[in-house]
């Protein structure tokens, strides 16, 4: 039996003001992401790719349109009720990690399920165990200021998933790293997100990066161009 669409998208359109007139970022897109999927966004910089991103994890609001993501109209929901749906169901990595520096390593992958009001020693033995996972499990008590830039996103990518996520929206996660760095982040997102069955959905620049992709979606004034597959 096929399977339903982790992420719907239908009929959207985000415009942003310059100046006196509107720029519509995005027009008309419509696109159904399929569970298990690596799909990769690629464009340049300012065409769209992150616009959409933050769209679909619904830190930002269509003017038109609707998206549904693992079943639920994220477009219908309150800000409130956002905020406990990417709590729940979504897990973000972005470019420049968000790792708060007063926080250890593993105190910034357990925020994330504290703030939804879970007891740090209920979620701990997870977190660690995401954290040996990537890697860093000897570096839990450090702050993120000791970490390298490819270790600070490793610590990001384990607090994305600490919740078990079905879908992971990756805004240019290697954009901010090193080539040799990059590819070996890329690589264990890979791994602990497609390779455990979930959803992946990254904005990037990279060709390279779109070849390893089951599909790669690319935006050009405002409409989305889907690759077969």
């Amino acid at each position: 039996m096929k399977q339903a669409p982790v992420v719907q998208i239908r009929d959207l359109l985000k415009t942003y003001s310059e100046g006196d007139r509107a720029l519509r970022v995005l027009d008309g897109v419509n696109l159904d992401i399929r569970p298990g999927e690596f799909l990769a966004l690629l464009g340049a910089s300012g065409s769209g790719k992150s616009t959409l991103l933050n769209l679909l994890s619904g830190i930002d609001k269509p003017d038109r349109g609707s998206i549904v993501v693992d079943g639920t109209d994220i477009t219908a929901l309150s800000d409130t009720r956002l905020t406990l749906f990417r709590r729940e169901r979504i897990g973000i990595v972005f470019q420049f990690f968000n790792l708060i520096p007063t926080l250890t390593v593993l105190e910034n992958v357990t925020l994330p399920k504290e703030l939804g009001g879970a007891r740090r020693q209920g979620v701990e033995p997870r977190a660690l165990e995401l954290l040996g996972r990537v890697g860093l499990a000897s570096r839990a008590d450090s702050f993120p200021d000791k970490l390298s830039g490819g270790e600070q996103q490793r610590v990001a990518i384990a607090r994305a998933l600490l919740h078990e996520p079905a879908i992971v929206f990756a805004d240019e996660p290697t954009g901010n790293l090193d080539e040799e760095t990059g590819a070996q982040v890329l690589r264990l997102l890979l791994r602990l997100t497609c390779g455990a069955g979930k959803t992946l959905v990254m904005a990037t620049h990279s060709p390279e990066i779109g070849n390893s992709a089951d599909r790669v979606c690319q935006i050009h004034d405002g409409r989305l161009l889907v690759s077969a597959g």
